[in-house]
């Protein structure tokens, strides 16, 4: 336990100290009109309590992502918690930081905007592509799970049930989609972030409590994941794909620009966007510790559990044992809710980048239609696969690991360029350390892992290493011929 205090309050001073660093980087400027106000549209546009625009930050960000992430990333041992401390504080504060800020600067502008100012017009005709697909995909994504889960505790597992859930959760999706923000979003999402951040604390007080014996980094950060009977995965780069969210999530950079658009000053800009984060990663170290003593120092005995449970196995066992009847109903929030949320925010998301790059305005509700309808039907679709093939549901989601680190990789680069254009000194040097990073992550995953190339696993240290190298040698090429123009 004691890896994990350190883990905790490294966290902590990290929000204190480099949040404030990385904050006098960009210099906001609190006199500036936002674009929640020169551009209030009484839909997209609202300026709303800072307090509010954090928690729906929040949960936009978080979902499940900080629990399933955790809990599958717990299993590679105490290199875990390595990874969300300096992911977060590092890479994944930072990436959420920047595409808030620039998002303010460029007037609410969506991800794919912010690509083709710094990358170019390819790199965003390739982003709007990207990025559309990503969240079409977390819609579906998100649709599957909580009715799966739906249809079980109402007690009928059959194929009817769950369509006549999921067809409950797509249109409530359309409602949320297509209303003004703070009607529903607004109102509903702050209490279910509420409840996130309470279901981690009454775990941590029953950490705290039961003081487990679990896994030091003084034990070895060797990969532990053969020792629950896994197939003992690499932890470079599989431990960096499956704990995104916690540590550094592309999927965030499309959710900034949807606060960025509701925020009344840009001084809001480090607790909403690098605080919101910080807080994602406090969640997922409680969720790695509670299945480190789920996987590793007994506590799956305990809770009536098995090393082969699947993280929402687990989440449910751990909440009802350790927390009783409160403990089903934050559970149920926390795995059916949560998702849910996360889903209607990134078909919102891919409504409004696709709008953006048509010009097309969004305060008529047939335009707004026009758009979402398409969108809906190719998020049904992918939900179809799903059912009709056994594995949709696990071939879908590694696409969506993937494709979430492979967003971050660009969103880094051009904050990096930004920095590199826009500052003077070496401050570039804060978000192209997490590019080149993120690159090899994605780069190496995608060479080695069954939906990529499926190359041999011993070869991912080399790849990565060269990934690294060329990455590093590309980008000092550019800034020489920069400086010289």
């Amino acid at each position: 336990m004691i890896s994990f205090f350190i883990s905790i309050i490294a966290l902590v001073l990290g929000y204190l100290i480099y949040g404030k660093f990385v904050e006098k980087v960009f210099a906001p400027d609190p006199g500036r009109p936002t674009p929640a106000v020169t551009k209030a549209d009484g839909i997209d546009f609202i300026a709303m309590p800072s307090w509010k625009v954090f928690m729906i930050q929040f949960l936009n960000i978080a979902g499940t992502g900080p629990i399933f992430g955790a809990i599958m990333g717990a299993k590679f041992g105490p290199a875990a918690y390595i990874w969300i401390v300096l992911g977060c504080i590092f890479g994944g504060a930072v990436h959420d930081y920047f595409s808030g800020m620039l998002s303010l600067r460029h007037g609410g502008a969506s991800l794919p905007d912010l690509i083709g100012i710094y990358l170019g017009k390819r790199a965003k005709t390739v982003m709007l592509c990207f990025s559309v697909l990503l969240l079409v995909l977390v819609g579906a994504v998100f649709v599957y799970s909580p009715a799966v889960i739906l249809k079980d505790m109402a007690g009928n597992g059959s194929n009817t049930a769950f369509m006549i859930w999921a067809g409950i959760i797509f249109v409530y999706y359309i409602i949320a989609t297509m209303l003004p923000i703070d009607k529903i979003i607004g109102r509903i999402y702050p209490l279910f972030a509420v409840t996130l951040i309470f279901m981690a604390i009454a775990l941590l007080v029953g950490l705290i409590v039961k003081m487990p014996q679990i896994p030091e980094f003084w034990d070895g950060l060797q990969n532990r994941t053969q020792t629950w009977g896994g197939k003992g995965q690499p932890i470079w780069p599989y431990m960096f794909v499956t704990i995104a969210c916690g540590a550094i999530s592309g999927f965030h950079a499309t959710q900034s620009p949807l606060m960025a658009r509701c925020l009344g000053n840009e001084k809001l800009g480090r607790p909403v966007f690098y605080g919101s984060m910080i807080t994602e990663g406090l969640v997922a170290l409680v969720w790695a510790a509670v299945s480190s003593y789920f996987f590793f120092g007994g506590g799956a005995a305990e809770v009536g559990g098995t090393f082969a449970d699947a993280a929402p196995t687990v989440v449910t066992k751990v909440s009802r044992s350790w927390l009783g009847l409160l403990g089903s109903i934050l559970a149920l929030c926390g795995v059916v809710a949560a998702p849910i949320t996360s889903g209607d925010t990134a078909l919102r998301s891919a409504r409004l980048i696709i709008a953006d790059f048509l010009k097309l305005e969004q305060k008529t509700v047939a335009k707004r239609l026009a758009i979402s309808i398409p969108l809906f039907s190719v998020a049904a679709l992918l939900l179809w696969f799903n059912i009709a093939n056994e594995d949709g549901f696990n071939i879908i989601w590694r696409y969506f690991g993937w494709a979430n680190q492979t967003l971050a990789v660009f969103t880094l680069w051009a904050v990096t360029v930004f920095l590199a254009r826009g500052r003077k000194g070496a401050y570039y040097l804060m978000t192209l350390l997490p590019a080149c990073l993120m690159t090899a992550v994605s780069v190496t995953y995608l060479c080695i892992a069954q939906i990529g190339f499926n190359l041999p696993p011993g070869w991912n240290r080399w790849i990565g290493a060269v990934v690294i190298i060329l990455s590093l040698t590309l980008f000092f090429r550019w800034k020489y011929t920069q400086a010289r123009k």
